[in-house]
């Protein structure tokens, strides 16, 4: 089978890295494999076919059978030729079709003789891998540019970014694509989806069956998602470090793994596509939108004081959220519209009645054109939706008040090609404000502008470590030529970093003078760490919403700051000398900021390719 690392075929096709004896292979490229008869080749007398079956029942015409002669091209575009002869031993040189399934292929070699065809027998160490291909024009996930292929291809390791988007962190994720196991279960996936064989030779198929099998909510998915904090029977989606224990878990139980928010979906949804053979990589939003009704806007509801009405607010926006890309043709879309896909695994609503998102086209998304498919008018609102503020008047009428336009979509972040750092890739998602392409957007989906109000309001807190007490910083702006008073309600909640509210730990209500004056008015809030520390969820973030009314023009000011909390750094040390095949020691510390002991600390570690996951 020249199936080791080092012989020609896994070498040849970028195959090397992963650890399985078994030969794995990229469509549409010649492979070679060794035939030994037991007598002489003779070409003009012998015949044999190479036969490739997946599946129960193997035919022709759904290219699950494909039986190879050597000396002519099938129709199908499978190419098979003799490389050299050598006494009884033939090699053979095999191209299988830029557009052939993808999956785990059973081999035999079958000798036509005049009393009937001998074939040979059943061997699971003859099975062949065939995986998509980038590196082939001919596929469909073709990507030419070879630093990133390698990026989101070969790439075994990553980091995906969170926290607010004044505020980012990092967090460094396994993918482990190449890892002993990980290839089956990423094929056990399809399989436990029942996903038909003639349709896992289309990527767009194949990312938008498993950006539903990457969830649990409806079809026995890899994962279960949890964001109420309680992770009694489970592992916090916060203590994975990476991607390979969940999928072996999930291969090894058939049952979804325990827990998951968006990072972890898009984590393992990545070892996925890059395990395929699919270029990926994990993007990370910050202010993502989440609109529950359609209409491409982000609606809050302030009642006739000006204060959110909490219980008629539907809309949230996440302080990030995590989704994957993937690179491919899609020839089911006009010309234009192929190349990075949004696919998105985080089950938030149904699409085609299974929760899943995607894939749609990048390009699609940045210039309006919602109307493709998959799923372009909710990741549009991700990244632009406008944030609306509707009062609710004593009939219960809703009246849009004050439009944010910059909000939602902040940035859009991924990991820079060959470098641990972030790369930018909010132009590829939207257009700068001011441009035509945001103002042509602008005119189709985004709401009108309303009239400037009388005063501005922002809201600034410094990094705050989590235990420590702080400041909010309001300031007023007065843009008209007289003074403004205004009763301003200040809403401090707990939240999780989907924006959907634990507790409010503080309101309070103040009343604010701002003087016709070139200089802002600053109104600074006291926050001690007794009103927040014992609320606190996952990844400790507090969501200040301050909204008020102009007394004398009854206009609405509004603002909105999220703070993130900073967590003590661990520090990683390593000793020993660092030599193949010995023993070293890694040492884990961090400081505990409270005056409180910490009990019950948990640690988890893994090393690809250097330790068993601890």
């Amino acid at each position: 089978m020249l199936n080791q690392p080092n012989e020609i075929n896994k070498r040849n096709h970028h195959t090397h890295l992963y650890a399985t004896e078994n030969l794995i292979v990229r469509r549409g490229q010649e492979f070679q494999i060794r035939i030994t008869f037991d007598r002489p080749y003779k070409p003009t007398q012998d015949h044999f076919l190479v036969e490739f079956v997946i599946g129960s029942y193997p035919q022709v015409s759904k290219g699950t059978y494909i039986p190879l002669r050597v000396d002519e091209e099938l129709s199908g575009s499978w190419r098979g030729r003799v490389v050299q002869t050598m006494d009884n031993m033939v090699t053979v040189g095999i191209t299988p079709a830029p557009d052939c399934i993808v999956g785990r292929f059973r081999m035999y070699v079958a000798v036509i003789t005049p009393y009937g065809i001998r074939r040979t027998q059943k061997d699971p160490s003859r099975d062949v891998y065939i995986l998509f291909n980038p590196w082939s024009p001919a596929d469909t996930v073709f990507l030419n540019d070879e630093a990133e292929r390698d990026e989101c291809i070969l790439n075994e390791s990553g980091i995906i970014f969170y926290g607010e988007a004044s505020d980012i962190s990092v967090r460094p994720w396994n993918y482990g694509q190449f890892e002993y196991g990980v290839l089956d279960a990423c094929l056990q996936v399809m399989d436990r989806a029942t996903m038909p064989l003639v349709n896992r030779g289309d990527a767009v198929k194949v990312a938008r069956m498993a950006s539903a099998m990457m969830n649990s909510k409806d079809d026995d998915g890899v994962l279960v998602g949890n964001w109420t904090g309680d992770y009694f029977y489970g592992v916090a989606p916060t203590s994975w470090t990476g991607s390979v224990e969940i999928l072996l878990d999930y291969a090894n139980s058939n049952q979804g793994v325990c827990y998951a928010q968006c990072w972890v979906y898009a984590g393992v949804f990545n070892t996925f596509l890059r395990c395929l053979g699919i270029p990926a990589r994990v993007v990370s939003n910050f202010y993502s939108a989440h609109d529950n009704d359609g209409n491409l806007r982000t609606d809050i509801i302030l009642d006739e004081n000006g204060k959110v009405d909490k219980e008629r607010t539907k809309d949230s926006i996440w302080n990030y959220h995590c989704w994957n890309e993937c690179y491919m043709a899609r020839t089911d879309l006009p010309q234009g519209f192929g190349g990075w896909q949004v696919v998105d695994a985080t089950p938030q609503e149904t699409s085609d009645g299974l929760y899943r998102c995607g894939p749609a086209s990048v390009h699609a998304i940045k210039h309006g054109q919602v109307c493709y498919p998959f799923d372009a008018p909710f990741i549009f609102a991700e990244v632009n939706s406008d944030v609306v503020f509707y009062q609710r008047n004593k009939n219960g009428t809703l009246e849009p008040v004050r439009v944010n336009k910059s909000h939602v979509g902040r940035m859009v972040l991924t990991k820079d090609i060959g470098k641990e750092s972030a790369r930018d890739i909010t132009s590829q998602y939207k257009f700068a404000e001011g441009m035509l392409g945001h103002v042509t957007t602008l005119q189709r989906y985004h709401y009108s502008t309303l009239p400037p109000a009388d005063v501005e309001m922002k809201a600034s807190v410094q990094d705050v470590m989590v235990g420590n007490d702080f400041q909010l910083s309001l300031e007023f702006r007065n843009q008209s030529d007289s003074h403004r008073t205004t009763n301003v309600y200040i809403s401090g909640n707990v939240v999780y970093y989907t924006g959907v509210t634990s507790s409010e730990f503080i309101l309070k209500t103040q009343n604010v003078r701002v003087p016709v004056s070139v200089a802002a008015k600053v109104v600074i809030v006291d926050v001690k760490s007794q009103e927040y520390l014992r609320k606190l969820v996952d990844q400790a973030n507090l969501h200040f919403i301050i909204t008020g009314r102009v007394d004398e023009s009854g206009q609405i000011i509004t603002a909105m700051h999220v703070v993130s909390l900073h967590t003590p750094k661990l520090s990683i040390k390593v000793s020993g000398t660092a030599r193949v095949s010995e023993e070293m020691l890694v040492t884990v510390e961090f400081t505990n900021p409270f005056k409180f002991n910490l009990e019950d600390v948990s640690v988890r570690m893994e090393g690809p390719g250097l330790m068993l996951e601890f």
